[in-house]
């Protein structure tokens, strides 16, 4: 239960919420106090509300919190039986997402996200809530250790889950795509099971594809759902930073078959992930936060203008370097251009031509990495303040890592010295790597500069 306090003046409202505990009720809920307290005393930011005091659980139990407006998930699928328009089932998505990896950031994991612990902030913020089942990588499992069966809500426990792994940031990934899945179609991928039976078919079972349902759903939006609902974590978003890039930025989404999808996998696909879910042993998952490292964005600053081939080679090989550290990284490259040069054109079309050819330039500079698969996109901001639109483009899409040139090209040196790489050094939520200019003589002569030219947008 839950009790507001209006009658005494504090610096934000305030919620009491009081554990159930009567004769009947079993460990799970003295259990889930216990470790509600524990988490919501360690975790800090927008995304989670704070904790003001605790009651002890001999005497009284209880916990005062910070009392957050808005509406739960759960409230807006209650609210209307109309499935949500795309763009705004992104929104949802992607501030959904970026809650969970601020968790997953702080090494704690949700395992209960459902539409009822998630509430939209009028501003567009999502806060989680109820921690009751959540995992701390540095602190004792005390669900894991004193109540052995899987432990989560059935609609939207993830595989690993299920047969009782816990601590994997990928589970609260699945549960955002069931989430995702309900808010689209309003219909749940795998019903709500209820025998141990039911839920283990999500072992090996694709759901419906959400276009069966809904035909008017984009594929890109299909792709992200169904990749966040793979049995296997391996198969998913990296990071729930990866999912709220995707979701941010739809137009550089790659749509496989999964996307294009309209018919449930058939029985013979499902009969051999059977197979293959019965004899799979799950492996006990990384920290939270080695995960994320293990899955970085890497926004790459390319110059469009007045940049040697020294730069751009260097910037490539250091992009390289770090990719090749970085199996599971996803690349950003990205070039700032004055809104003059857009709007100076007589059409829309004009302009759109203008960021096509800046785009086209983009993609040459990156044509001669070596990716290996890993996702990579591109983009092209306005703005005529250069360090200000990267460090609004790292902040909203929680970039890992910036890497840029150590010299600002285009500005007169003894006036300003390298003002936009140390402004971004200076401000940047992340790590940035200046780059310093490097061109071996040798690869000059096998032709490496014609590679580089790309300081200009092709006409």
């Amino acid at each position: 239960a839950s009790f507001a306090d209006a009658s005494r003046r504090a610096p934000f409202p305030m919620v009491m919420k009081v554990p159930r505990m009567t004769q009947g009720d079993g460990a799970e809920n003295i259990v889930g106090f216990e470790v509600e307290r524990q988490i919501l005393s360690v975790l800090t930011g927008p995304h989670v509300p704070r904790l003001v005091a605790t009651g002890d659980l001999e005497k009284l139990p209880y916990l005062v919190m910070e009392y957050v407006p808005g509406r739960t998930l759960q409230q807006l699928l209650d609210e209307t039986d109309k499935p949500l328009p795309a763009d705004e089932l992104a929104r949802i998505g992607m501030a959904v997402a970026r809650a969970v990896h601020s968790l997953h950031q702080q090494e704690v994991c949700h395992l209960d996200l459902k539409p009822a612990n998630v509430l939209i902030q009028p501003g567009g913020n999502a806060v989680l809530l109820d921690f009751g089942l959540s995992c701390h990588a540095h602190y004792p499992d005390l669900l894991a250790e004193e109540l052995r069966p899987a432990v989560g809500s059935p609609t939207w426990m993830a595989p690993e889950q299920v047969v009782g792994m816990r601590g994997d940031p990928r589970s609260d990934i699945f549960a955002i795509g069931v989430m995702l899945y309900e808010l689209a179609t309003r219909e749940l991928p795998f019903g709500n099971p209820q025998t141990r039976g039911g839920l283990r078919q999500r072992l090996w079972a694709d759901p419906v594809p959400p276009r069966r349902w809904r035909a008017d759903l984009p594929e890109w939006l299909q792709e992200v759902i169904l990749r966040c609902l793979e049995p296997e974590a391996a198969k998913r978003h990296a990071s729930a930073a990866s999912l709220a890039f995707d979701l941010a930025n739809p137009e550089q989404i790659v749509v496989t078959e999964r996307g294009k999808r309209l018919r449930a996998t058939g029985f013979w696909a499902h009969f051999k992930r059977w197979l293959r879910a019965a004899g799979m042993h799950y492996q006990p998952s990384t920290l939270p936060s080695r995960q994320i490292e293990a899955a970085p964005v890497v926004l790459v600053a390319v110059p469009h203008r007045d940049a040697s081939d020294a730069t751009l080679y260097s910037l490539r090989s250091a992009i390289e370097r770090v990719l090749g550290s970085s199996a599971g990284a996803r690349l950003a490259c990205v070039t700032v251009i004055d809104p003059a040069t857009a709007s100076g054109h007589d059409t829309a079309s004009s302009e759109a031509t203008v960021h096509r050819r800046y785009l086209g330039m983009l993609r040459q500079w990156a044509r001669p990495l070596d990716l290996n698969g890993q996702a990579v996109s591109f983009h092209v901001l306005e703005s005529r303040d250069v360090a200000q639109a990267l460090l609004r483009y790292a902040q909203g899409n929680d970039v890992s890592m910036i890497v840029m040139g150590a010299a600002t090209h285009g500005l007169q040196m003894q006036r300003l010295l390298a003002t936009v790489p140390i402004r971004v050094a200076m401000q940047a939520p992340c790590t940035v790597i200046l780059v310093k200019q490097s061109l071996p003589f040798d690869l000059l002569a096998k032709g490496e500069s014609t590679t580089a030219t790309a300081t200009q947008p092709p006409s």
